[in-house]
């Protein structure tokens, strides 16, 4: 399946690389052993060198998700958010870095490595970068700080993310006490 590429991003393929310039970032890929890649006027063909090999067959629509994603990235960007549930929780960003009062005993600092941005609305947290797996590790390490629990739900989600509850003390006492 070939991968469009709009005029305002540019494509090198040199020697096993893959760079792709756009008006977000630039970024850059290395294809692994067997793979190619093949640029067309406004699109991008992946192939495998031997159709028959397993080990390239593997790899083959991994390396054609990761450019495409990479294409995307450099033009629009990715992002994730997350919501914090909580009584007194709050975030709030400081120069780039993200401050998070999540009922510790002191302020948790999370600093954004290189090419990722922070931004704090109404309890929503928005990671926004080029990369896209880059903005899904520090969106899960953000919410592996305080995950959400199962009995009141606080703590830090993924919005539209539906956490299942579970009933207290309360609910198992009524079945009769021994």
């Amino acid at each position: 399946m070939p991968i469009p590429v709009k005029d305002s991003v540019t494509v090198t393929i040199e020697g096993g690389m893959v760079k792709v310039k756009g008006s977000k970032g630039e970024l850059a890929f290395s294809l692994p052993k067997g793979i190619s890649a093949k640029k067309e006027e406004n699109t991008l063909l992946i192939a495998q060198d031997r159709l028959d090999d397993p080990e390239t067959r593997a790899l083959f629509g991994l390396t054609r998700a990761t450019i495409a994603n990479l294409v995307e990235g450099v033009e629009s960007g990715f992002q994730k958010q997350l919501e914090l549930s909580g009584v007194g929780y709050r975030a709030q960003v400081q120069g780039a870095d993200l401050v998070l009062s999540l009922g510790f005993s002191h302020p948790v600092k999370v600093t954004p490595p290189p090419g990722i941005s922070f931004s704090v609305a109404e309890n929503v947290i928005t990671v926004s970068g080029v990369d896209k797996s880059l903005v899904g590790d520090i969106a899960a390490k953000v919410r592996q700080i305080r995950p959400p629990e199962p009995y009141k739900g606080k703590g830090i989600k993924y919005v539209g993310e539906h956490i299942r509850r579970k009933a207290g003390k309360a609910a198992k006492a009524v079945g009769g006490a021994k």
